[in-house]
């Protein structure tokens, strides 16, 4: 059941969400109709073993498996109801439970009665398959559920510790303005930080047919295992969600991520800190059963034909069970697998697997300190300007003193503005999620920005702020621009130009590795009425020479950062110890299979993910490297080539070595490469962005090669 509130807050730019869903319980009293009659529902994939059921053949409801919630507190989402113990909320009749929301008695704490049911310390199970067969109540405002919640919290309060929603639906049978009739089902996780930055994902489903869950029976179902969990519903499987699996280097570090999943944060006893966990938590401990009837709150009051239509809570609208079982799997009760409920697409991204939303690890420094200009005049496609929750569009104006910037607005709805640099926020398709890392920057390096504020907020109190945050909002800092270099606070239809040091915003808690927001504005819910222009936006070392950098990417032993790579032949490059001169170098082997072959610097393939900017190597620098063939190519005619790619492959440049400074082809012997930065630009490279270099015999004639390269770098000519 969807538990965020709807108490919108600003805390982190990962956080602010309109939580449209909200855990909502209720039991409801209603005889069965006379033309849905119980059917016998088999048994899913054979190795599922009843564990645990309640059929509803009894004349009540069995308080040795149920404990009814009895308060009006709800699941924390504003809803209308009190959840009862009472006769009219909740009976069993002709082999069902039934769960009746009513309208309440005049003076009643809230306006509406139902009930909630659960399992907890009675049924709890640690994996398992979790099923229902029921028909759903109908009408605007209602919002029955079938859902799990931990038993023991083992990680903390909602949602450290996980929540399973099997099936949640809202305003079933409301039409909209076209006649549509509302009818999806809904299966979700909720997960990650302490509210309200928590996360949640899942998936919405259609019964076949146009048919609507309020009509009829149907059974819906989660099959959870250890690190997978999947929805189905009349035995369909259509969402899948799955632990995160993450992408480490050769030194085990995490650099990237192969599936985003479901994480969480567990507390470090020994510093008090809350360290972001991807694994299997928080959902391998025991869960209980909960099935309520809820009534309005933030989710379904806000979406269909809105409000709540009280005429719709009657003892003829029920959610009706028909039963509850719950199967463990005797292949191994350890992990719950075994007996898996499969179909094609079950893992497929286009198809059943739901992407979560755990945060990317923050790739081990490169050391190589680098500016950023966020925002320099022109629009940049890796940080697009962005207004978080207001509605409006910033926009790009000329300005008589700064030529190109951007402006920023508030309205009546609270928000933040600023520039952002996360992939769901990224429209333009040139566009990459390029998080910062200026740790390298920290002794010297600042954050600077000019300001104009074009009109201030209707609210003469008002602060104004800059806001920072790294790796998905995992740690942030907000500060009033009064406590920067300069200390003065805006004044309108003046330029200013503002400046905080990097290590003023490390101490105040911003993880300087992975800086993926930056934001200026009025403080939160202050702001209405507030008009203003921001220019030069640069994350950059004030004490900089004009030295240019410089990269190593293979010298004696393997860069972390740059791994050895065979793109497509299915080898595994390696170092060797060679002459004395060169030590340990990397080795290439090309099979059967063509492929291409060297250094890469993206995280899917445990690379940093930083790429090199050789920009300031423009006038004078060279990529050099060294290699020596140790087995020729089967065609003694085959080219070798230089391949290098920046942003992604957004641009790649590919040329024969003989076209090196040097002109001459490899041998058996060590040979020294050369090709000038500017000559790299000139044929079409973005050099601002490097993150692959290759060196290979031409593709598809390159069987039997082996070779060994050693020295690769990035440089001024002369060093």
């Amino acid at each position: 059941m969807k538990k965020s509130s709807c108490a919108l807050k600003y805390f982190t730019a990962s956080a602010i969400v309109i939580a449209l869903a909200g855990c909502n319980d209720s039991d409801s009293v209603t005889e069965q109709a006379a033309d849905t009659p119980p059917v016998s529902t088999p048994a899913p994939t054979p190795g599922w073993t009843l564990a645990w059921s309640d059929e509803f053949d009894g004349s009540s409801i069995d308080d040795s498996k149920w404990t009814h919630e009895v308060n009006c507190d709800g699941g924390g989402n504003n809803e209308a109801q009190c959840y009862t113990a009472e006769a009219e909320n909740s009976f069993v009749t002709d082999g069902m439970l039934n769960i009746v929301a009513l309208n309440a008695a005049a003076g009643a704490d809230k306006p509406f009665t139902s009930a909630r049911l659960v399992t907890k310390d009675k049924a709890d199970f640690k994996y398992g398959r979790f099923e229902m067969r029921a028909k759903l109540p109908s009408g605007q405002g209602s919002w029955p559920a079938f859902w799990l919640l931990p038993t023991d919290n083992v990680y903390g309060t909602w949602p450290l510790s996980g929540e399973i929603d099997v099936m949640e639906a809202v305003n079933l049978k409301v039409t909209d303005a076209d006649g549509i009739e509302e009818a999806h089902l809904h299966g979700t996780l909720h997960y990650g930080r302490p509210w309200p930055n928590n996360e949640y994902s899942g998936k919405e489903y259609l019964l076949d047919n146009n048919a609507n869950p309020a009509d009829d029976f149907h059974t819906y179902a989660v099959e959870w295992q250890e690190g997978e969990i999947r929805w189905y519903v009349d035995d369909y499987l259509y969402a899948t969600q799955r632990k995160t699996q993450v992408v480490y280097n050769e030194d085990e570090q995490a650099v990237g991520l192969a599936h985003k999943g479901w994480f969480t944060e567990v507390l470090d006893t020994a510093t008090g800190d809350r360290n972001v966990v991807l694994g299997n938590e928080p959902f391998d401990q025991k869960f209980h059963i909960l099935i309520n009837f809820a009534v309005g709150g933030n989710w379904p009051e806000a979406v269909n034909q809105t409000g709540i239509d009280a005429s719709a809570f009657n003892e003829n609208n029920a959610y009706q069970i028909d039963y509850v079982r719950v199967y463990q799997c005797e292949a191994d009760l350890e992990t719950g697998a075994g007996c898996e409920t499969l179909r094609d697409g079950y893992d497929s991204l286009d198809d059943a697997l739901v992407e979560g939303k755990a945060p990317a690890p923050i790739a081990p420094s490169d050391g190589i300190a680098r500016d950023l200009a966020i925002f320099d005049g022109s629009a940049n496609p890796d940080w697009p300007a962005w207004d978080c929750c207001g509605g409006s569009t910033p926009e790009l104006v000329d300005d008589a003193d700064k030529g190109a910037v951007y402006k920023f607005m508030v309205g009546a709805e609270p928000t933040v503005n600023g520039f952002i640099s996360r992939a769901e926020f990224i429209t333009d398709p040139q566009g990459v999620a390029s998080p910062f890392d200026a740790s390298p920057l920290v002794s010297s390096g600042t954050l600077s920005f000019d300001l104009k504020v074009v009109s201030q907020p209707i609210d003469a109190s008002s602060t104004w702020l800059v806001k920072v945050e790294s790796n998905g909002g995992a740690t942030a800092v907000e500060l009033a621009l009064t406590a920067s270099q300069e200390g003065a606070a805006p004044v309108a239809g003046q330029w200013q130009t503002y400046t905080f040091a990097l290590s003023d915003l490390a101490a105040a808690g911003l993880d300087l590795n992975g800086i993926d927001v930056v934001m200026f504005f009025p403080a939160w819910g202050t702001g209405e009425g507030a008009e203003y222009l921001v220019g030069n936006v640069n994350i950059a070392d004030a004490e900089a020479t004009t030295e240019p950098v410089s990269l190593t990417i293979f010298a004696d032993d393997i860069n972390p950062n740059w791994p050895l790579w065979d793109c497509c032949g299915g080898t595994s490059p390696e170092t060797v110890s060679d002459d004395a001169e060169h030590g340990v170098v990397s080795q290439f082997s090309i099979g059967a299979t063509p492929t291409v072959m060297g250094f890469i610097n993206r995280p899917e393939f445990g690379g940093s993910g930083l790429p090199f900017d050789a920009s300031s190597l423009l006038d004078n620098g060279v990529l050099q490297f060294d290699l020596k063939i140790v087995n020729a190519t089967q065609n003694a005619t085959t080219p070798w080539m230089l391949k290098v790619e920046s942003n992604n492959a957004a641009t790649a440049v590919e040329l024969e070595l003989t076209s090196s400074n040097e002109g001459m082809a490899p041998t058996t012997e060590w040979q020294t490469f050369t090709y000038g930065i500017q000559g790299l630009a000139e044929a079409g490279l973005d050099v601002s962005a490097i993150d692959v270099v290759m060196v290979f015999p031409k593709w598809g004639e390159g069987e039997g090669a082996v070779y060994r390269i050693d020295n690769v770098t990035m440089s001024e000519a002369n060093e």
